[in-house]
């Protein structure tokens, strides 16, 4: 399924759309992974999926920190946690365990948002959501779920 976005509200909407069709995993994790090349969305539908789970934390790229976590204190929420992960700078899965990732994968009440899945998917079991970004030099972009 695709959606083409023209502008950051549509994008805002989109993953308020995202969130609202999300339901959290039985008995692990809920993975979401996204790909495109740089400067395709990610981070920013990352910010809006925030925003829209009620975090009022700046969200900012996890690029150098490589992992943020965010609570979600909403009774209204269906998650408790928002992880961001940002695998650019890693080589393979196994740079993923100094994070935590295998629990984090364990904790159902975790959504995981997790950038440039192909760095690590030697580590990754298979993602509940695939999302692949394609921007175009007009600044719309084409969101694929898949």
């Amino acid at each position: 399924m695709e959606h083409v976005l023209i502008s950051l509200d549509d994008l805002e909407t989109e993953a308020s759309r995202f969130v609202a069709t999300l339901e959290p995993q039985k008995s692990e994790a809920t993975l979401v992974t996204l790909s495109g090349e740089l400067g395709a969305g990610k981070t920013a539908f990352t910010k809006a999926v925030a925003k829209a789970l009620g975090v009022e934390d700046t969200v900012t790229s996890p690029t150098f920190v490589l992992e943020k976590i965010y609570q979600l204190g909403s009774s209204t929420s269906k998650f408790k946690r928002l992880v961001h992960i940002d695998a650019y700078r890693l080589e393979s899965g196994s740079d993923l365990t100094p994070l935590g990732f295998d629990e984090l994968l364990q904790d159902s009440h975790n959504l995981i948002l997790l950038e440039w899945p192909e760095k690590v998917m030697d580590a990754l079991p298979v993602p509940t959501v695939r999302i692949t970004f394609l921007a175009h030099t007009d600044g719309s972009r084409i969101l694929t779920y898949g």
